[in-house]
């Protein structure tokens, strides 16, 4: 049962005074400070004592975030903060910062308007600092900027004040070059960050003090004020003199937009529907009165309470009871209860309105990036844009219960595991009988695991070693392929060339997707691509690995009656490839004639779906085929005496140095990975580097394995799989005419 948080009642009564409200999120680098921020706010709010803020880590609720000391679910919380004499809502989220988690922030930044990002100042802006500003200038979320561990610099670095100034303008320089890169042009000069406005705090989350410059001025405080009374071992008088919240959440509510403000901007974002409709203008006003509208933001099971949906209330109201639709599931529900967030606990409430965060109950197909609308205007609701992920699940392992007899339970949990993080793939390979989840990275699988076996209550889980996930592709076009029915009466021409990269860029950046309308996909790979008009007009479905498949015939009978079997069979041979059954990426498929049997009974799936896939295979395997493999983007900041042993490292495992900065007594090592290369090695940079190294890899690209390995890598995944040692050739799959 949760306990009965005393400001309730209060922000329930500020929730629907719209310019009152800020959505706001945390995002950082790991390790950079921001839960231990994020307690502070919380022990200033009255929900956490003051004494433990720093060390409670408040909103890692789970037990596993308490241990390893880092945060990998996104907690939600509600706080006041009272700015010149005016009380105001803060809707905060916490996220995680470690790169296996980086799904978990997109979501999070769908809900929020806002973001505080956290920089260690000893560190600087790190890959993490720079994925997680992209991803929300991505999302149209203003950036705000706190400069941690400062602390740091006086009491462990020894700089003087001089020193300590340059490093903390660097660090505002480099965090607006991230701007610059990634903002969109008409919001880059208004939302660079600048100390003299305001949009800059320093301070020490640990130590719990923070100031803005505004604040110093009024407080009549020089920096070397503070450099003087870390000197004389005083710096506890800092919190009281400086305390952290007043400088975080007043930044916050005077420099980021409340929903009104937010909404008329990141709606036409988001949202690809008709602003000038009803649902669009309601959106745009933020309006209690319209009709409700939420974006799901994620889908958790409680083991009480069942399936817990979490998002932001675009419009619109929601109470116990009202009747919702959601778009992708295709289902209505009676929504059962509605909460707020206070921390780890949802506090049951009567009725939210638009501009806040919701948690409702009783909805069991809702999943994260969902659109939830009231059921009266679920004929006319386009959902929200698809949640783009900046990366891809690339490492796998197979699981098995210990005893035999818990196999239903593991299958079980499997599945709740997928729901509560997409970015977690898991898959049952009905052939081979093995159970397979797939991750970002080593630890995102051990954390997932872990979370199995306590959610199993103890059930013990079996795990192969980690293994890389690669793609199949090709490098030239294929011949038209064609391949007959099982039964030998309908027959269909497949060719198949690379998609080029301009069109995957545009998928991965969400420019195109399989919810657009023909035509606006036309004209977006006609314009933009130089697609023949023919071929651009007839996009039939892009599949989830950016493959297009493109109807090329004309006149064809029956061919709209099996045009559902046609794309069924084009996915289901996307899945597995021939060269080694992993997934095929990146392919322009074009259907390029079809002749089939007049007799519907003759035509059905069964013999529609292995034609295609077969035709598809044939001209695959004359096109060229390679064997991608995952890249990480590796950022290593070392002490300037083991550069030359990190760099000979990477070189070493396959790798390239991209640059190397020198930051201050530290060096920022960047370049690229495979993934292949990349277990234990934390092993190896730790004994490289004494111990003295800092570093993080996110997945980047896909890369061509280098001609020199592809066929040990084939056949080592082919003998994994249990299939014949050679690779197919197109005469298996191509028929005579």
């Amino acid at each position: 049962m949760s306990p009965r948080f005393r400001q309730t009642k209060d922000i329930l009564k500020l929730m629907s005074k719209k310019e009152d409200i800020r959505d706001i999120g945390i995002i950082a680098h790991i390790d950079h400070g921001k839960t231990t921020m994020t307690d502070s706010l919380l022990a200033e709010a009255g929900l956490l004592s003051p004494k433990i803020a720093g060390e409670a880590r408040a909103l890692d609720y789970l037990e596993e975030e308490q241990k390893r000391g880092i945060t990998i679910k996104t907690a939600n919380i509600s706080l006041m903060h009272e700015v010149e004499g005016k009380q105001y809502v803060v809707n905060l989220i916490d996220t995680p910062g470690h790169v296996d988690f980086t799904g978990k922030v997109t979501r999070a930044l769908r809900a929020i308007d806002g973001a505080v990002v956290v920089v260690d100042a000893v560190e600087e802006v790190m890959v993490q600092t720079e994925t997680v500003t992209r991803q929300a200038l991505e999302e149209r979320v203003k950036p705000v900027l706190f400069i941690n561990k400062v602390d740091r610099l006086i009491r462990e670095l020894k700089l003087n004040p001089a020193e300590v100034q340059a490093k903390l303008y660097r660090i505002i320089r480099d965090f607006n070059n991230l701007i610059d890169i990634y903002g969109e042009q008409e919001y880059k000069k208004e939302w660079k960050v600048d100390a003299a406005k305001g949009t800059v705090a320093f301070g020490s989350a640990l130590h719990k003090w923070g100031f803005t410059v505004d604040i110093a001025h009024d407080k009549g405080m020089m920096f070397s004020d503070i450099v003087d009374t870390y000197k004389k071992e005083r710096w506890q008088e800092l919190e009281k003199t400086l305390p952290l919240h007043n400088a975080i959440l007043g930044m916050s509510v005077r420099n980021l937009p409340n929903p009104v403000e937010a909404q008329k901007y990141r709606v036409p974002k988001v949202w690809r529907g008709d602003v000038e409709s009803e649902i669009g203008q309601a959106m745009l006003k933020c309006d209690d009165n319209g009709p409700t509208v939420i974006c799901l933001t994620s889908a958790q099971m409680d083991p009480h309470a069942g399936l817990v949906a979490t998002g932001r209330m675009f419009s619109g109201s929601i109470e116990e009871g009202d009747q919702i639709y959601l778009v992708g599931a295709r289902k209505d529900y009676r929504v059962q209860q509605v909460s707020m967030y206070m921390a780890a606990f949802r506090e049951p409430v009567e009725r939210i309105v638009a501009g806040n965060i919701a948690a409702l109950l009783g909805l069991d197909l809702a999943r994260a990036g969902e659109t939830l609308v009231d059921v009266t205007h679920k004929g006319v609701m386009i959902p929200f844009e698809r949640i783009k992920y900046v990366s891809e699940p690339v490492v796998t392992i197979a699981i098995e219960p210990k005893h035999p007899k818990e196999l239903p339970r593991l299958v079980d949990l499997m599945h709740r595991l997928s729901i509560e993080d997409p970015n977690l793939v898991t898959t049952i390979n009905k052939e081979t009988g093995e159970y397979l989840l797939s991750g970002m990275g080593e630890l995102h699988l051990e954390i997932a695991v872990k979370f199995l076996g306590q959610y199993g209550g103890g059930l013990e889980i079996l795990t192969s070693r980690p293994i890389v996930v690669y793609r199949e592709s090709v490098a030239g076009q294929g011949v038209v392929a064609m391949a007959k029915s099982p039964n030998k009466h309908s027959r269909f021409w497949i060719q198949v060339e690379p998609l080029g990269q301009q069109v995957l860029d545009m998928i991965n950046k969400g420019e195109i997707d399989e919810y657009m309308g023909r035509k606006q996909m036309g004209t977006v790979l006609r314009k933009e691509a130089q697609w023949p008009t023919d071929e651009a007009r007839n996009v039939w479905t892009i599949e989830e690995h950016r493959n297009i498949l493109v109807n090329r015939t004309k006149g064809i009978q029956y061919l709209r009656e099996v045009r559902d079997m046609v794309m069924a069979g084009f996915r289901w041979a996307c899945q597995n490839g021939p060269l080694s059954e992993e997934p095929i990426r990146g392919l322009k498929v074009k259907l390029m004639d079809v002749k089939l049997h007049e007799d519907p009974v003759h035509r059905g799936p069964a013999q529609v779906m292995p034609a295609t896939r077969r035709a598809l295979l044939g001209s695959f395997l004359t096109a060229k085929p390679v064997l991608l493999e995952p890249v990480y983007k590796i950022g290593v900041s070392v002490p300037a005496q083991w550069v030359g042993d990190v760099t000979g490292m990477i070189s070493r495992k396959r790798g390239r140095i991209l640059s190397s900065q020198q930051k201050g007594p530290v060096t920022m090592i960047t370049g690229y990975i495979p993934v292949a290369e990349t277990f234990g090695l934390s092993a190896d940079i730790r004994s490289a580097t004494s111990g003295h190294a800092f570093w993080q890899t996110q997945f980047d690209h896909w890369e061509k394995v280098p001609e020199s390995l592809v066929l040990e890598v084939i056949t080592g995944i082919r003998e994994r799989r249990g299939l014949s040692p050679e690779i197919p050739t197109p005469s298996k799959f191509i028929d005579e005419v």
